[in-house]
């Protein structure tokens, strides 16, 4: 199985997770979708976004790690060519290295020239994708693949969408 995740930090303090899990790279419609809110998260610290994010990432992907190939942040996985783990890293020591991560990025991060850009649909900007568990160049042909015409492939749009809705 394979899931994109996002995470949607509210006012409140709280955060909204979501979960689009699939079967298949071309998949244009999702098997699953798992909502889950984290009443009170950390406070978001610069190269350190993990702190925030992955505790509300665990409760939902933590159940389903023995299940899961792959699964898809909004993010990077490392923050530089030397290997500085950036969330996605961490995600994957959390699933015990069992579940390669795949991190896209829709900006280049300052000192990542490691991200493979990858261009989707008409559009000049590419997507900056990068891997644990999986090689970048393989990470980077399946996010090519996913289904949608754009340059952000149509699940990822959906789980972003989804964790943002009842505000």
């Amino acid at each position: 199985m394979l899931a994109y995740v996002d995470v949607d930090y509210r006012s409140d303090g709280s955060a909204r997770t979501a979960a689009m899990l699939f079967e298949a790279w071309s998949d244009a419609q999702e098997t699953k979708l798992i909502l889950h809110t984290t009443p009170q998260v950390a406070a978001y610290q610069p190269r350190a976004f993990y702190l925030r994010e992955l505790p509300c990432l665990l409760p939902v992907l933590g159940p389903l790690a023995d299940q899961l190939e792959v699964v898809v942040v909004d993010g990077y996985v490392t923050l530089d060519a030397a290997g500085q783990p950036g969330l996605g890293w961490h995600l994957f020591e959390a699933l015990g290295q069992h579940v390669a991560v795949i991190g896209v990025g829709k900006t280049a991060f300052r000192g990542s020239p490691h991200a493979l850009p990858v261009q989707r649909g008409n559009s000049q900007r590419p997507l900056f994708v990068t891997a644990a568990g999986i090689s970048a160049l393989r990470a980077a042909s399946l996010i090519k693949q996913m289904a949608g015409p754009h340059r952000f492939p149509s699940l990822l749009k959906r789980v972003d969408q989804a964790c943002g809705t009842s505000h």
